[in-house]
This record gives structure tokens, C-alpha cells and sequence, in this order.
């Protein structure tokens, strides 16, 4: 799952980032995995303290009731063309890969967000021995799925559905999915029910299944080019086309994730800097790309 008018470079993107925000790629991005996020300087410590001011309950109210409409106007104007082809899940992600290692194992996997398809296309096109759930909040993003050439009935199950109220359950066995991913999703979601979507997906997953996230963090590029005027509360920002971004730090992601019932399996930062010398231009972008399990069920349970 920031945007203030996109730029000519909006769709250019790094490798494993999206390009809602508007962020040109620059150089090649020197990356690096940590336990401790970004450090702001002084001047953006002062913009962030200054800027206290929030948008009105009756605009925040509006936006929450709007939420869906503002996604699906979002694919209406974009249709398949904004967000890239994910070609890096699998390299980040081994789970992914492990069909690839057991011809007869077949992966059953749930993606949460799924947008127009840039996901789980990628992974369908390598011919892995797997399943899809796909599902979405915006209904034309599930149609946009259904009218993609790899799409069947065979591989995949795509349909709409808000991960906060409607039951994944309706469309997805109790306990069949292997392994569901979150991929810049929960950062779209209001705090207040992030953790509904979370015991939503629970109920799904078997024992010992794992959930693949990866969203923005603390500080992030995106989050410091916000104006005033577009805070909702704290690291949580609209958009200028109504939809909403939250950036989290490690410490909550893992709250939210121990209250749902979920086990840390990995839970850390991804920074990356691309610098144009030329431009004087420095993006540091901050991304937390973590996995939690669903613990086994205990014996005799």
C-alpha cells in the first residue's frame, strides 16, 4: 500500500520499492538490512515537530467512508500501467521458492493486497507449482487480475474483499494457505484496524504458515515530503488523491503482529540511498520487510 503531483520519473522504480509516492530512481541504490532505522538530521527533526497540526475528524471521517471509492478512482486512472511487475518477492523471499525445490509440493498462497496482479503474475509466469488466493479492496483491481492473460481458475481465486470486516474465510479454507503475503497493504490501512485485517488473515493460514511483509518505515523519503495539511495522526498521512500511507517502526509492527498471535521470524529495516550528484539530489528511502509465523498448534490440541 507521500503522493504530492507525481513527477515524469513516478514509475521508475528500485528494485523491491513502489512508485506511489513519486520518488525518482536514481543511481543504482546502495542497500542495507538493519535492526536500527533511519537517524534524522536536525532540519528534519524540526519539520517533523513542527508539523502538529491535523486534518479535522470530519475530513478523516470522510476519507475512512471514502477509503474504497479513493482506491478504485486510483486504478480507474492508472489501470495496469503505475505500480511494476514484483520480480524481486522471490529473491527476498524464499519461501516462495520452496515449490521450486519438491516437484510434488505445492504452495498454497494468499496475497493480501493484491492490486492489479504485480505480484503474484510474476510468480504464475515462472510456472512454480502453486495456488493463489488474491483478493483486494478495490473491485476494479480484482477485475483487472481476472482479465490478465495468465489468469485461471486453475492457479488462481481472485475476489474482492475488505480485510478489516469481510471474512477471508468466505472465500479461503480454514487453515490451507502456506504462505500470505503483505506487501505495501497494512500501510493503507487505518491504525485503528490493522489489527482486524491480521486476525482476519490468521484464521486462514495453517499452523506454522508464514506471512511476508513489506511496507514503509519510519522515516521514509516519502514520509518527510509530506506538507502541512496532510497529517491524520502519528506517521499517518493522506494522500493527495485521498488514499493513505502509515510508516512503522520495527516496535510496533511487532506489536501489532504478537497481538494478533504471530510468532517474529525476521523483523528489520531496509535502507537504501540513491544519490544524483548532478542534481545534489540525496533519496533515502526506509522500507521494514519483516516475517511472522502462525505458531504450531500445540500437541493434542
Amino acid at each position: 500500500m507521500a503522493l504530492s503531483k507525481q513527477d515524469d520519473t513516478a514509475n521508475v522504480v528500485l528494485p523491491g520499492e513502489e512508485p506511489k509516492d513519486g520518488l525518482p530512481c536514481l543511481t543504482p541504490p546502495v542497500q542495507s538490512k538493519t535492526s536500527t532505522g533511519r537517524t534524522l538530521n536536525e532540519k528534519e527533526m524540526e519539520k517533523l515537530t513542527g508539523d502538529q497540526t491535523l486534518v479535522s475528524d470530519f475530513k478523516q471521517m470522510k476519507l475512512e467512508k471514502e477509503a474504497q471509492k479513493n482506491w478504485d478512482l486510483f486504478y480507474k486512472r492508472n489501470t495496469t500501467n503505475f505500480f511494476k511487475d514484483r520480480h524481486w518477492t522471490t529473491r527476498e523471499f524464499e519461501e516462495l521458492k520452496v515449490c521450486l525445490e519438491f516437484e510434488a509440493q505445492k504452495l498454497v498462497l494468499l496475497e493480501a493486497g493484491c492490486g492489479v496482479g504485480n505480484c503474484i503474475f510474476p510468480l504464475l509466469e515462472e510456472d512454480l507449482n502453486i495456488f493463489v488466493y488474491a483478493c483486494d479492496f478495490s473491485p476494479r483491481a480484482v477485475e483487472f487480475v481476472k482479465q490478465h492473460s495468465l489468469y485461471c481458475a486453475e492457479r488462481c481465486s481472485a475476489f474482492q474483499c475488505d480485510l478489516t470486516k469481510d471474512d477471508l474465510r468466505g472465500n479461503v479454507p480454514v487453515g490451507c494457505v502456506d504462505v500470505a503475503t503483505l506487501i505495501f497493504v497494512l500501510s493503507a490501512i487505518h491504525p485503528d484496524k490493522m489489527q482486524q485485517a491480521l486476525d482476519n488473515i490468521y484464521r486462514v493460514l495453517k499452523p506454522g504458515g508464514i506471512i511476508l511483509f513489506r511496507d514503509y518505515g519510519l522515516y521514509d523519503h516519502a514520509m518527510m515530503r509530506f506538507k502541512a495539511g496532510n497529517k491524520l495522526g502519528e506517521n499517518f498521512y493522506v494522500r493527495q488523491d485521498g488514499t493513505r500511507s502509515y510508516f512503522f517502526s520495527k516496535e510496533l509492527l511487532a506489536d501489532l503482529f504478537r497481538g494478533a498471535g504471530f510468532e517474529s521470524v525476521t523483523n528489520e529495516y531496509v535502507l537504501r540511498e540513491t544519490v544524483n550528484k548532478k542534481e545534489g539530489l540525496c533519496v533515502p528511502r526506509v522500507f521494514l520487510q519483516s516475517k511472522f509465523r502462525r505458531p504450531d498448534q500445540l500437541q493434542g490440541s
